[in-house]
């Protein structure tokens, strides 16, 4: 109880990473509204027939609406559900909502068929991708297998037994069936990242990293689209249709960042977002980045993902447990990964794979889903900046002594004006 009415400062080491996350986290989220006004409006205004279409905010305004309910689900997960609730019960029944989710999009859920996608499920004038935060649920649940398994909780059998069922499975359901490679590889990053900081020997790791690779090329052989994908990639110029097929659309990202330069041509003045790159305010908003605000814009943002990274993994680092590591790590680890993934992408380094860039891009699964693994990330950071039993114990020992020292004072105090009165007498 002593403790309780004794303050405590948060650590110089704990509260930096913080505020290293918190403002590149916020810088990020600010550079998205400008960008998706600076690229929506345009769009919004080229669909005439749309609701909307007067409100060239309509899509930015949207997006501060998801941003508030994120910023509103990070802060209560940080504050009020800590890290330690996740190695209980609760975890399981978040991985049965993410499954139920999952098996609706499957049945019921809506996609672009042109880029082969099945990926939503329509609630009324709203749509929700179950996945961006099934990948979230995933991490946890890997985090508490593995935990688990270095306490002794789980025998080798069980583990690999529920590691397969409770996390691979869903991750081929989402490569299979909501033909999602791009989610399917981020969930893999994250599991890897967990088996890392969980400490798995280097020669396990690098089996499943071989298994994840084999599985890998299968899904893309199999799939005629995502072969051409991979060809398209090589050289976007010899798609089949001079430039103007699959390539098209890598091919203005091209011009984009090239027409940039060094300091861009001004925000707002961007060419290729009238209607030349398509979706670039969503996958590929860093073309237009690049463009508006040139090369000097883009390391800005490269800078903002670097700095999250390692705000994250300094969060994780001084966990108070390996399980708090493998949460906090896993899922700044995930984020960074689909940020630079989004990057490569852009800039012609990978396939494109259909994922946004975290914070920045339109789409309000992403944004809240994002967010939330903020919140998770800060709820361990919480828990490291919490008294220790011991740090406790020491507190409570110092109330006592002072107790006791200031009742002795005072015996004393009041034995020598016993004495001064007898003396006087």
């Amino acid at each position: 109880m002593a403790w309780t009415r004794t303050k405590r400062e948060t650590p110089a080491h704990i509260m930096a990473p913080r505020i290293i996350m918190l403002l590149s986290v916020l810088a990020l989220v600010l550079i998205g509204f400008v960008m998706i006004y600076s690229t929506s409006s345009v769009i919004t205004l080229a669909n005439a027939d749309a609701p909307d279409a007067a409100n060239p905010m309509a899509d930015v305004l949207g997006q501060v609406r998801y941003a508030v309910a994120g910023l509103v689900l990070a802060a209560a997960i940080w504050k009020f559900l800590p890290c330690s609730v996740w190695r209980g019960p609760f975890v399981y029944v978040a991985w049965g909502l993410a499954a139920i989710l999952l098996v609706a999009t499957m049945f019921i859920g809506v996609g672009d068929e042109e880029w082969g996608a099945r990926r939503w499920l329509v609630l009324g004038s709203a749509s929700l991708q179950p996945s961006e935060f099934a990948k979230i649920v995933l991490v946890l649940v890997g985090a508490r297998l593995f935990a688990d398994l270095r306490e002794g909780v789980l025998t080798f059998r069980a583990f690999f037994v529920q590691i397969f069922v409770l996390v691979l499975a869903p991750i081929l359901l989402i490569l299979a069936k909501q033909s999602d490679l791009g989610t399917a590889m981020i969930c893999v990053m994250g599991i890897l990242a967990v088996m890392w900081l969980g400490e798995v020997p280097a020669r396990t790791m690098a089996v499943v990293a071989g298994l994840v690779v084999a599985v890998g090329v299968v899904g893309v052989v199999s799939e005629p689209y995502r072969m051409s994908r991979l060809m398209v990639f090589l050289n976007p110029w010899n798609d089949g249709e001079g430039g103007f097929g699959k390539g098209y659309q890598l091919i203005h990202s091209f011009y984009a960042i090239a027409g940039g330069g060094l300091f861009g041509v001004g925000l707002g003045n961007s060419h290729e977002k009238y209607l030349y790159l398509t979706q670039s305010d969503t996958d590929f908003i860093f073309a237009i980045i690049a463009e508006e605000l040139g090369l000097a814009g883009a390391l800005v943002v490269i800078a903002l993902f670097a700095l999250f990274l390692y705000a994250g993994m300094r969060i994780a680092r001084s966990a108070t447990d390996n399980f708090g590591t493998m949460v906090a790590g896993g899922l700044t680890i995930m984020i960074a990964f689909q940020a630079f993934l989004n990057i490569a992408m852009v800039v012609g380094w990978f396939p494109v794979v259909g994922k946004p860039l975290p914070f920045v891009s339109s789409g309000g699964s992403s944004l809240i889903a994002t967010l939330a693994m903020v919140g998770l990330i800060l709820s361990v950071s919480k828990e490291a900046a919490a008294p220790t039993i011991y740090e406790r114990r020491r507190a409570d020992l110092r109330v006592v002594r002072a107790a006791s020292d200031t009742g002795h004072t005072t015996a004393s105090a009041r034995s020598g004006r016993g004495r001064a009165g007898a003396n006087r007498r």
